[in-house]
């Protein structure tokens, strides 16, 4: 599969179209010229698209064992009895089902109080319990104090303090999952003018950096780190330094993402706890999976539906907990970004049984707390005392 899917980076495609393919390090020299193993590049344009790597934190002993990030796990050639991962993120919580559900006992560590932090509560706790059926330990506040090499013996100690109190952990491998940061070292950034804000390169809206002729796309720009995303900013730096006159801005309004576990977790919008922050009045409304025919019937019916609206039908935010999450997502995407509100969605016949059937279930139940808890009923009621 991955051979499958690799043809699409694969140097040769692109030496095909005609680009010349480096392999190596590099650096500016100035703003318009970049040296690369002893040769020296010179160009009118440059962008800098060298993507991020997985992040350690300052922890006591870890320079002393060795420990696995997100690529150095996938090149694991025995399968670990255990694993503690470090991190509740979409990483860690990826990795840790992957593990589990191939017979390694995992245990996942999280410093903040929730798994998955930038998700909404409520979908998050749902999918913790969904990981925890599966056999996951997972512990939330927690604060690593040291790792350390079992003496005598393979395998990793971790000492840590849960909730306040001391805890030691012990497992086969250690897993750091944290997240991640941009590829900056190495690069003479000075020298070609480019800065350098909150350890991303910094970019205006159309994406150029603060030297007139270079541009930066993708994780180096610290603009939510997705693949999806990275793409979407390409096409833009293209568009802007080959067509200077058509000057397209970048727009993050609408940013969907997922998170691969199963159920997967799809995202766009606001949390609710976020949009209770900005609008006085929001509305919430839920779906719970197990009520959709297409999941009963595939017999893949945990999760549930969450979406954040104003009072007057416009969506806000929309949380996807469910079998195929990250497909059944995009007709949120599409309604939010061309601002069509639950209406438009109620309105649209939904092909039955699917599990895009889910997202109009969802906004359905926006006009039924209308009919039945809004001025309709008392209207009704007025009505029949009238007549009767």
């Amino acid at each position: 599969m991955i051979s499958k899917i690799g043809v699409h980076d694969d140097p040769k495609r692109f030496e095909k179209m005609g680009v010349q393919v480096f392999f190596g390090d590099g650096k500016f020299i100035n703003r318009h010229t970049f040296e690369f193993d002893g040769h020296k590049i010179t160009s009118n344009n440059f962008v800098i698209a060298t993507g991020s790597r997985a992040v350690a934190i300052p922890v006591k002993g870890l320079e002393n064992i060795k420990y696995l990030t997100s690529e150095s796990a996938l090149e694991l050639d025995y399968l670990p009895k255990s694993i503690i991962i470090l991190g509740a993120g979409p990483i860690g919580l990826e990795f840790a089902q992957v593990f589990a559900r191939l017979g390694t006992k995992v245990v996942v560590l999280e410093k903040m109080g929730q798994v998955l932090p930038r998700e909404d509560k409520e979908i998050a706790d749902t999918l913790e319990e969904i990981l925890q059926e599966e056999g996951i330990d997972i512990y939330t506040c927690v604060d690593v104090d040291q790792v350390k090499q079992n003496e005598g013996q393979k395998g990793i100690e971790v000492v840590a303090a849960c909730s306040g109190q001391k805890k030691t952990f012990q497992a086969d491998e250690f897993m750091i999952a944290i997240g991640r940061a941009p590829n900056l070292e190495g690069l003479n950034l000075e020298a070609a003018g480019v800065k350098i804000e909150k350890k991303s390169i910094a970019v205006n809206s159309s994406l150029r950096t603060t030297a007139r002729n270079i541009w930066a796309c993708g994780d180096v720009t610290g603009h939510y780190l997705f693949t999806h995303v990275a793409e979407y900013q390409a096409g833009l730096v293209v568009a802007n330094a080959l067509i200077p006159f058509m000057k397209r801005k970048a727009n993050y309004r609408v940013i969907p993402w997922v998170t691969y576990t199963d159920p997967e977790l799809g995202r766009v919008g606001l949390t609710e706890d976020e949009a209770r922050q900005r609008y006085r009045q929001v509305k919430v409304y839920r779906y719970d999976v197990k009520d959709l025919d297409r999941a009963v019937i595939e017999g893949e019916d945990r999760g549930m539906i969450k979406i954040v609206c104003t009072k007057n039908g416009e969506i806000l935010g929309a949380h996807v907990l469910a079998p195929q999450g990250g497909e059944i997502l995009h007709e949120f995407v599409l309604a939010m970004r061309n601002n069509l509100g639950v209406r438009s969605i109620t309105g649209t016949i939904h092909v039955y049984p699917t599990l895009s059937q889910a997202v109009r279930r969802t906004t359905n139940k926006y006009y039924a707390e209308k009919i039945f808890s809004g001025w309709i009923p008392k209207f009704t009621k007025m009505l029949i005392r009238m007549i009767g």
